[in-house]
């Protein structure tokens, strides 16, 4: 049985995640206690409920009964449960605009009696030692529902052993960066196609831009310096057991350059048998 443990912040995207999960044949509880969690698994493990692949929701909506989350985790850890954690987090502009845009109370604000930018930095603290606990990060700052899903879709998909999965991200710094990478790479030393008339309009996935951007010796030798860090560093994360690498690259708008490299590392990384999906953030902005 795969069993997956989702939580984040507040407004983050768990309800999004929770139904992409269950497209991918997830059963997808939400919002249970951590203290009701063993009991649970429990029932499972005795054979009294035949459930391949469960996705549990748990997060600061239960009150003081979210509390006992580490505990229960040290619990399953002594009771050798095999189970992932998820996490879905924002940053906290964005979490106060997804707020007031909705009109939807943070479950923090009403209880304490108190704004939602306190209440985003109470749930923090509250979530800081799950969160360094998770095993996969997802910031949901700059990316739609439809790319958390396609994230989601490649880090479980097929038998969803948990094996290293890497995601390569392209992003235009003018619009943030991604925060939960773990290698980031900045292209914008490199030659604009953006100030080239023929190119301005199109994208690093034409070949026209692609051949403009690796036309010059130092994106040439830029790209075998990548590539060379890459091949070394990701059998270390392998090896030290990671089941996520973020690789981002960034240029200035994210359309040309930061596009190029990303197909660059991610048919270099898809040629050697690595699990690996692309995704262009920015690319239509």
């Amino acid at each position: 049985m795969e069993f997956l443990i989702v939580t984040g912040m507040s407004g983050a995207g768990k309800s999004n995640a929770a139904d992409a999960l269950e497209d991918l044949g997830f059963y997808c509880i939400d919002n249970i206690p951590p203290l009701i969690i063993p009991y649970f698994l429990d029932l499972c493990s005795k054979g009294e409920i035949d459930i391949p692949k469960i996705a549990i929701v748990t997060d600061a909506r239960g009150g003081e009964l979210f509390n006992d989350i580490n505990n229960i985790l040290e619990k399953l850890k002594e009771n050798q449960v095999d189970y992932r954690i998820l996490f879905l987090d924002a940053s906290d502009s964005e979490l106060i605009r997804r707020y007031s845009e909705t009109r939807r109370k943070h479950p923090l604000c009403e209880k304490e009696n108190i704004p939602v930018s306190d209440a985003i930095k109470k749930e923090r603290l509250l979530l800081n030692t799950i969160k360094n606990k998770a095993n996969y990060v997802i910031d949901t700052t700059n990316i739609t529902a439809g790319q958390l899903k396609k994230r989601l879709g490649t880090l479980f998909v097929g038998n969803g052993k948990y094996s290293l999965n890497i995601q390569v991200v392209s992003f235009g710094f003018k619009y943030g960066q991604v925060s939960d990478a773990n290698l980031v790479f900045d292209v914008r030393c490199l030659e604009n196609p953006y100030y080239v008339k023929e190119l301005k309009d199109k994208t690093g996935l034409s070949d026209e831009v692609k051949n403009y951007v690796m036309s010059f010796e130092n994106s040439q030798k830029f790209a075998e310096k990548i590539l060379d860090l890459i091949n070394f560093s990701v059998p270390l994360y392998k090896d030290e057991g990671k089941s996520q690498l973020v690789i981002a690259v960034g240029c200035t708008g994210g359309k040309h350059r930061s596009v190029t490299f990303a197909e660059l590392i991610y048919n270099s990384l898809l040629s050697q048998g690595y699990r690996v999906s692309v995704t262009h953030r920015d690319i239509e902005k």
